[in-house]
């Protein structure tokens, strides 16, 4: 009995390979830039289970790279130094001192500690910020109600050291620090670094790993998920306030991947075991995805 018990789980298993398989034909060879944050880079369980994903992605011949955000631990850094933590409309204001600080926590700690654990996990990969072989070149954001010190956009991605690192098979993470043409330092939005990162690289996928299903068109009901939707189809969603707050950015991260020539836009639950393969690899998917119109293939 137990022979047989063990057969059919070995049988199972091998059905999931097999679901996967034409998915791993689709995407064999193809570049696929991951957004990661949220609970994903914070629970020690998640974290390790994103890392496998990723190495399993690498293995089987797809070519991710990873944008990392790290609000959290930036501001849990900056309270422990007495440092003033400020948000206006989401965007931290930053001064001189503070960008050094993020500048510490993003590139100095997480990317290392997401590149050691890829590595840990069987990868090889590489880290990076904005400011390595001239990748992010931003400029300052210029609000009119209050002055936000280093915050700033990317307006042009140089991918030559991605395009290096893809030939020598390194996975690369990139932290969203980027320097303007007099080689001043500047925060970025990890969403819109990730965006325009995709968009260089002409990604076949954008993946942003948030703390929710995806865009639900009712936000108490779980069941309400969209699990597609085109671009043309945003502003209406806007407008009814089914897209609002937190989700409204990372739309518009989306929104511009699309617009700018990446095939597909997805944005999933990183609070689910294997959230990068279930999206990747099976047929139904975990989240929403974004399309530049309906009826795109997978």
């Amino acid at each position: 009995m137990r022979k047989g018990l063990h057969m059919d789980t070995l049988i199972a298993k091998a059905r999931i390979l097999i679901e996967a398989l034409p998915y791993i034909k689709t995407f064999y060879g193809k570049t696929v830039v991951i957004k990661y944050g949220g609970a994903a880079m914070i629970d020690e369980t998640l974290k390790e289970e994103v890392m496998q994903d990723l190495v399993l992605m690498k293995y089987v011949g797809i070519r991710p790279v990873v944008v990392h955000g790290g609000g959290p631990e930036i501001t849990r850094i900056m309270e422990q130094m007495g440092k003033k933590v400020e948000f206006v409309e989401g965007r931290r204001v930053t001064d001189k001192a503070s960008m050094e600080i993020i500048e510490m926590v993003l590139v100095g700690k997480l990317n290392q500690e997401i590149v050691a654990a890829i590595n840990r996990h069987g990868g090889t990969a590489v880290g990076l910020s904005g400011k390595d072989g001239g990748l992010l070149t931003a400029r300052k954001v210029v609000d009119s109600k209050v002055d936000l010190g280093y915050v700033g956009e990317v307006f042009k991605v140089k991918p030559d050291i991605i395009h290096t690192l893809d030939r020598e098979n390194f996975i690369p993470v990139i932290a969203p620090v980027g320097v303007d043409a007099e080689g001043q330092t500047y925060n970025n939005n990890a969403d819109d670094v990730a965006a325009a990162v995709a968009v260089a690289l002409q990604a076949d996928k954008f993946l942003l790993l948030t703390d929710v299903p995806g865009i639900l068109r009712d936000p108490r009901n779980p069941d309400s998920l969209l699990s597609t939707l085109p671009v043309s189809k945003i502003e209406e969603l806007i407008s009814q306030g089914v897209i609002s707050g937190g989700m409204l950015p990372k739309v518009r991260a989306c929104e511009r991947a699309l617009t700018g020539g990446v095939h597909k836009a997805h944005i999933i639950n990183g609070k689910v075991s294997h959230a990068l393969l279930l999206e990747l690899f099976t047929d139904k998917g975990i989240g929403t995805q974004l399309v530049v119109k309906e009826g795109s293939e997978p």
